[in-house]
């Protein structure tokens, strides 16, 4: 199925690597596009709104970071090399649907099903198609990512904020990689419930995320925040296990979820029914490939005619890529950040023909545009008052090993 839609200008293919997280689709791509909306602000979602209100199709697309500026008021002023617009759904010409053995494919253009499905099951295996590694740069040496880190610290300890997640960049230029090739290596290496490989004309998302932003069935919306990492020890179950259980007891890291926990049952509470918001898991750790992470999973019940930019501007950017009080540390993440987030801490995701949704939280992602050959990925991690500035550097290669490895 990726031989078959990487030739189409637009895509975006998700796959839970069968972690199954609340019953999401095990595979679905939406691949061409029959029209789309593009804008670099949230108000398009008004316009959204009326085209999924008057009509019964899939819709799949992404938010990018910067839209914060439309819900808030803020401005950002850097460098974005990756180009992706700040908003973008598209109606695609096919759905594809993958679940245990059976493919659904759904055609809502003058393609014919049949075809397609005998063009996918005659084609050959993905090849693999080698580069040269990238030398990955850093917009941060090691000292200036500390010295960064002390500073937002006594912003912390004047109370401008109690919580911020800073983000440094690894990046190359002038390089030249083949999308689908990354994205099978690091899909292989690194299988998270919430993968994506996106397409929009010469710019890529390959993305590893165990991170959803928000899932809607019916009335209910869940939302599931990562706050807490621990690197996992593949070889050694008894100190992977230790590793496991000192992340679940540490101070600092209970201490960063549970302040998002409180971020996101705020903003849901501005669009669920008054006493539904409940956390419905507390501090719940789950193993991936690289880490260990704690997760908290926090539920609620939409009110009547709240449309999906009602959600958005309640709710985006997500908490745990912001920290607390939100308005705040974008304003600081702005200052002290030296690249634009762009995609990265954005979402991506699909809306059904019900007008059910599920988007993910873009992390451990290679960001990649074809027409500069600029490359990028980001990481990230939550300062608070008890952060050792050293260990949260180390936090980030951590988060960008896997992606590092596929690119070799």
């Amino acid at each position: 199925m990726l031989n078959f839609i990487k030739k189409f200008s637009i895509f975006c293919f998700l796959d839970n690597n069968d972690y199954n997280f609340h019953k999401s689709y095990e595979c679905i791509a939406g691949v061409g596009m029959l029209r789309s909306l593009v804008s670099n602000g949230i108000n398009s979602l008004k316009d959204f709104d009326r085209i999924k209100r008057d009509s019964d199709d899939w819709i799949f697309g992404h938010v990018a970071y910067d839209v914060k500026n439309e819900i808030e008021n803020l401005q950002s002023s850097n460098p974005d090399s990756i180009g992706f617009p700040g908003f973008l759904f598209f109606v695609p010409e096919i759905v594809f649907i993958l679940s245990g053995n059976e493919i659904r494919i759904g055609v809502y253009s003058s393609l014919n099903a049949q075809e397609i499905f005998e063009e996918i099951i005659s084609s050959e295996p993905v090849k693999i198609i080698d580069y040269p590694s990238p030398l990955l740069k850093s917009r941060f040496t090691k000292i200036e990512y500390i010295e960064t880190v002390e500073k937002l610290q006594r912003h912390i300890l004047r109370g401008d904020c109690y919580e911020i997640n800073f983000c440094q960049e690894f990046y190359a230029d002038d390089i030249m990689i083949d999308p689908l090739s990354v994205y099978r290596k690091l899909n292989t290496l690194s299988p998270n419930p919430f993968s994506a490989f996106y397409k929009y004309h010469d710019k890529y998302l390959i993305c590893s995320s165990p991170e959803r932003f928000l899932k809607k069935t019916g009335a209910t919306i869940i939302a599931q925040p990562i706050k807490g990492t621990g690197k996992r020890i593949m070889n050694d179950s008894k100190v992977d296990q230790q590793r496991k259980d000192d992340l679940l007891n540490s101070d600092k890291e209970r201490s960063e979820n549970i302040m998002i926990v409180d971020l996101v049952r705020n903003d849901l509470a501005k669009i669920c029914t008054q006493g539904s918001v409940v956390v419905s898991e507390f501090l719940a750790i789950y193993s991936f490939p690289q880490v260990h992470q704690m997760i908290s999973t926090i539920t609620g019940n939409v009110k009547e005619n709240i449309s999906l930019a009602d959600i958005f501007y309640a709710t985006f950017p997500m908490g745990s890529m912001t920290g607390a009080p939100k308005k705040r540390v974008m304003e600081l993440i702005e200052k002290y950040e030296r690249t634009s987030r762009g995609l990265f801490s954005g979402t991506v995701g699909y809306i059904t023909p019900e007008g059910d949704f599920d988007f993910n939280v873009v992390i451990r992602s290679i960001l990649y545009n074809k027409s500069n050959s600029y490359l990028s990925i980001q990481a990230g991690s939550a300062i608070t008052a008890k952060s050792e500035p050293e260990h949260e550097y180390e936090e980030c290669l951590l988060k960008i090993s896997a992606m590092k490895k596929a690119l070799e």
